[in-house]
């Protein structure tokens, strides 16, 4: 008697544990579990820890709640511009509705996967090169709202999408370089032509000042040789300015009792060739018999009267 009961014990404790065996189940922290009792969705949603279902009447299935990294792959279209581009990007989503994720949609992430890549084209035709490359954010809050629209009724939610990479033909890269390349080449020069400008404007301010006081010229001329002598070269080439040449010759002093000759005004130059001696004074010739004599000079004072004037009958005979 004794031995039926134990062996019974036995059994039932037995049976027991392959009752919980089947019936016990573990849901993660990350995981939700949906119980289907033939075939039928219950309401309640088990959360995470020990939960039990009825073996064979009840079947568990466990949804991922975490954030899904789904990478789309890469889509060749034609921008709204004509030009042919390869165009990847990445979908970051998650499951808000366990229940609808499940029943709703057949498989979630294959839904979710179409969904992206045919957005991603759609938005490549509509969108020009120059968005593609320099104005991603927008492209990518578009994508993110063509592809949340239809998945809002899947129980997901779409966090972000992100274009990855852009890939252009080799003949395209090329022109864009040279493009590139040009713009630059076209900034340096209207830079340089500013740089040219303020400086002829500071270099005629400086003029202007050497021109008020032409002892900077000369200070300016010391410091240029100073400059190149720092070089440790060996051959100094001087530049001598006629304005200095100028200065000194108004600066030099003139000896007493002599003028000095007027300054050129085109600066220095050769000397003026001297003076021929003058030529021997030749005697005048003799006047005629019958010429009158020379009247006497105006400044010639007699100390008498004038003598009176001749009878012209003397004179005939």
């Amino acid at each position: 008697m004794v031995e039926e009961l134990l062996t019974a014990g036995i059994a039932a404790a037995t049976g027991v544990a392959v009752y919980l065996g089947a019936a016990a189940r573990v849901v993660k922290q990350y995981e939700r579990g949906l119980v289907f009792r033939l075939g039928r969705l219950r309401n309640d949603i088990r959360g995470p820890g020990f939960t039990v279902i009825v073996p064979v009447v009840d079947r568990l299935r466990k949804v991922n709640m975490q954030i899904v990294t789904l990478p789309v792959p890469a889509q060749e279209g034609i921008t709204r511009d004509n030009v042919t581009v390869r165009v990847d990007a990445v979908v970051y989503f998650k499951v808000v509705d366990p229940a609808n994720a499940i029943v709703a949609v057949e498989d979630y992430r294959f839904a979710v996967s179409q969904m992206a890549q045919t957005s991603l084209r759609s938005i490549i035709g509509k969108s020009d090169l120059d968005d593609l490359l320099s104005n991603r954010e927008m492209l990518n809050q578009g994508l993110e709202l063509m592809i949340d629209s239809p998945a809002v009724g899947w129980g997901v939610q779409i966090d972000r999408v992100e274009i990855k990479d852009v890939s252009l033909p080799e003949t395209m890269k090329r022109s864009m370089a040279r493009q590139a390349e040009a713009d630059r080449e076209r900034r340096a020069r209207v830079i340089n032509a500013d740089a040219e400008l303020q400086a002829s404007h500071k270099l005629a301010e400086a003029a202007g000042v050497m021109a008020e006081q032409p002892a900077a010229l000369q200070l300016r001329l010391l410091q240029t040789v100073v400059a190149v002598a720092a070089e440790k070269n060996s051959t100094l080439v001087l530049p001598f300015p006629v304005e200095l040449l100028r200065f000194l010759e108004r600066a030099a002093p003139t000896p007493a009792g002599s003028q000095a000759p007027p300054a050129s005004p085109t600066g220095p130059g050769p000397s003026a060739p001297p003076s021929r001696p003058p030529a021997l004074t030749e005697a005048p010739a003799p006047a005629p018999a019958d010429a009158d004599p020379p009247p006497p000079p105006a400044d010639f004072a007699l100390d008498g009267p004038p003598p009176p004037p001749e009878d012209p009958d003397n004179l005939r005979a």
